[in-house]
């Protein structure tokens, strides 16, 4: 038998979404533009899943307020302006229908509402998902709000929804929410960092989701 949540919460950037990319060259463009030492990789993949006000503080701690402005300003015309498309993951994409028949869907995001709303047409996928949150309509993640949020919408309690998500951020999220969550090797945080964090399982990607859930094949 499928477990028996009602919904599912999805990350975005790097569990649906093949973006880390994206927001890796993204951001060391954005530092570059300012004149500023560029952060490696490793850094920004600590950051992603976090608002952009807080990832630029962690990245580049006691950044003035203006220069903290100007380089959220940067990235965000990297990223509306001189990025490819977004893409979900293909087997995301193969299988966000069969997850639709089974449970309501809804999207937790560190990006703005006018990124999320981007990356769901260019996807082409703003269907499957009953409700989203960014960090624009709730507090950033770790903060529990965006699960909350969804979940009273939907009037699904916490203790039956799922979370799934790439970095420790989103399973602190769901921690702090008091519902479950499962993590994806797909994204930003490697394994051995997802284990410093409780959750019910850690899988190589939505496809395995599938199996975890046990919805059967067709």
């Amino acid at each position: 038998m499928k477990k028996p949540y009602q919904l599912l919460i999805f990350d975005w950037d790097g569990t649906l979404a093949d973006s880390t990319a994206q927001i890796v060259e993204g951001v060391q463009n954005a530092f570059r533009e300012h004149g500023l030492n560029q952060p490696t990789e490793e850094d920004i993949r600590q950051i992603i899943g976090l608002s952009l006000n807080e990832a630029i503080a962690r990245l580049h701690p006691g950044l003035p307020a203006r220069q903290t402005e100007a380089l959220i300003d940067a990235y965000r015309q990297h990223y509306f302006h001189r990025r490819p498309p977004t893409i979900l993951f293909a087997q995301a994409a193969a299988a966000l229908p069969r997850l639709q028949q089974h449970y309501w869907l809804a999207v937790a995001t560190g990006k703005s509402r006018r990124g999320l709303d981007l990356a769901l047409q260019e996807t082409a996928s703003a269907h499957y998902f009953l409700s989203t949150r960014t960090v624009d309509e709730c507090a950033a993640k770790p903060q529990p709000e965006m699960v909350l949020s969804i979940c009273d919408e939907l009037g699904v309690a916490p203790a039956d929804a799922l979370v799934i998500g790439d970095t420790t951020h989103d399973l602190n999220m769901a921690y702090n929410a008091r519902c479950h969550a499962v993590s994806v090797t797909t994204g930003a945080h490697a394994a051995a960092q997802l284990q410093t964090v409780p959750h019910q399982a850690m899988l190589g990607g939505i496809q395995d989701l599938l199996r975890w859930l046990n919805i059967p094949n067709g």
